[in-house]
């Protein structure tokens, strides 16, 4: 195990992860230089994977019981560890410190780690009549190759670590090159409290050169990747050769219906957070919203009051909930959809002017109404503070709209009628349909897309099954 104190300060914790750094990491808020974060070369990632394997036999050895008490105390250092490395978080990913944003992340990170060391996972018995028995159990893959975002660095590295370490598995985690060193952070905290070698990273170069190479790499027996649909595929035609395990969450462009009995004032707060948590930079946000002619103008009406008392800013200043855009290639891609959206004749509610003079890649909060059906703010993935209200005038309507995508990760039905809501939610393509909500993810259910949004399960036991191979015994 490491021996190593934990960090107390922000500096302190920054000096660790860019010790012998070169690539230059900037605030998307103020596009400071934040620090130097360091890069693996092929040889490097090698070291890890060879670590990895080493480390995992022993590991494995390990029973539940004992790798959960080490997930247990490797929460215990990152809440100990929390303000320092959600001011990183901030000042990397440029999310806020307060709202649902950096706090919360670091937050999230402790509570899904504690969760996933919590479930229990026992053997099932298949058959026993008497002539036949059957158990089912479920065993270690081996060494788990991690690649992630840069939208929810931390939070979405744990996805990746907790369940993995909890089967038996070690793990080699790639983080973004965009946030680097908030998830470098994080494996310094967690290996405080960790064996040596079960929990390794590798810093990526500028031009993404590691990612491929895990695809490719025969040390890796699983690979859990969240990001893009067009990566996701390159990594399944990549792992193919090998039939390495895969767990794919890919890109969505979740849709949320309104129905007619909806009070739009009550709705309003919960409507803006599902599309607007982490400024819109969530694969699971509302991206669509479908509201019936009946209700259309008071939706947009309550949205825009509740969105325009949201104060977008500097991530470390207290006062700010929204933040930027978390590099300029996104923010270029939110700013072509909105000025398609206002080309194609759609009614700016709010926003929809940056001030390109400022520093930062701000996009202002944005509510689009009288958009038509194809437009592409409603076809294609924002990924930003930009939402498109569409009007519908039947339901069959919202829904064959809201169907009609290839992706299908989250989607989410409005009313007070639960039977009616339950009954539209049925009949809606997406691995998750919310109710009265949208995003609300929860370490105890299982969690993944359809379609082109991925496959595979992250969360609860069946999260755990997934990062586990089915070994039966028959008798």
């Amino acid at each position: 195990m490491t021996v190593q104190s934990l960090p107390t300060t922000y500096q302190e914790l920054l000096s660790r992860v860019t010790e012998g750094g070169s690539r230059e990491i900037f605030d998307p808020a103020t596009e400071e230089l934040i620090g130097l974060a360091p890069t693996a070369t092929e040889a490097d990632l090698d070291r890890k994977v060879q670590a990895a394997r080493e480390a995992q036999v022993a590991w494995a050895k390990l029973s539940h019981a004992e790798r959960s008490d080490y997930l247990m105390k490797a929460a215990d250092a990152i809440e100990a560890t929390a303000e320092p490395l959600a001011e990183l978080l901030s000042r990397e990913q440029g999310k806020p410190l307060n709202g649902p944003n950096a706090r919360f992340e670091v937050g999230g990170a402790v509570a899904w780690t504690r969760a996933t060391a919590s479930f229990g996972l026992e053997e099932e018995t298949l058959v026993d009549d008497g002539e036949t028995r059957a158990v089912l159990n479920y065993r270690p893959i081996g060494v788990v190759g991690g690649i992630g975002p840069w939208n929810w660095p931390m939070m979405i590295a744990i996805w990746q670590i907790a369940p993995a370490l909890r089967m038996g598995n070690t793990i080699v985690v790639k983080p973004s090159e965009y946030t680097t060193l908030s998830v470098l952070a994080l494996v310094e905290v967690m290996n405080t409290a960790l064996p040596e070698g079960v929990l390794n990273v590798v810093a990526d170069s500028a031009d993404r050169a590691l990612g491929p190479k895990m695809s490719v790499h025969p040390g890796f027996d699983k690979l859990t990747f969240t990001g893009s649909t067009a990566t996701g595929k390159k990594i399944a035609a990549s792992a193919a050769d090998s039939l390495k395990r895969l767990t794919l969450e890919l890109g969505g462009n979740d849709a949320g219906i309104v129905l007619d009995d909806a009070d739009p004032k009550s709705i309003a707060e919960g409507l803006f957070w599902g599309a607007f948590i982490n400024t819109g930079q969530t694969c699971a946000a509302l991206k669509r919203l479908y509201v019936p002619d009946s209700l259309y103008d008071a939706v947009c009406e309550e949205l825009t009051a509740v969105a325009q008392n949201m104060p977008m800013g500097v991530g470390v200043e207290e006062q700010n909930v929204l933040g930027p855009l978390q590099n300029k290639a996104q923010y270029d891609i939110v700013a072509d959809l909105v000025q398609k959206a206002k080309d194609g004749g759609g009614r700016v509610l709010l926003g929809g002017t940056p001030d390109e003079t400022a520093p930062g890649f701000f996009y202002p909060t944005t509510l689009i109404a009288d958009l038509d059906k194809d437009n592409p703010l409603v076809v294609e993935e924002q990924f930003g503070p930009a939402l498109p209200i569409i009007r519908y005038s039947s339901l069959e309507e919202a829904l064959e709209e809201a169907n009609r995508l290839d992706v299908g990760l989250g989607a989410s039905v409005w009313s007070p009628n639960l039977e009616r809501a339950r009954e539209v939610a049925a009949q809606m393509q997406a691995g998750t349909v919310w109710i009265n909500k949208h995003g609300a993810i929860d370490p105890r259910i299982p969690f993944g897309g359809i379609k082109q949004s991925g496959y595979g399960l992250e969360f609860g036991v069946e999260g755990l099954k997934h990062m586990g191979v089915p070994h039966v015994i028959c008798e």
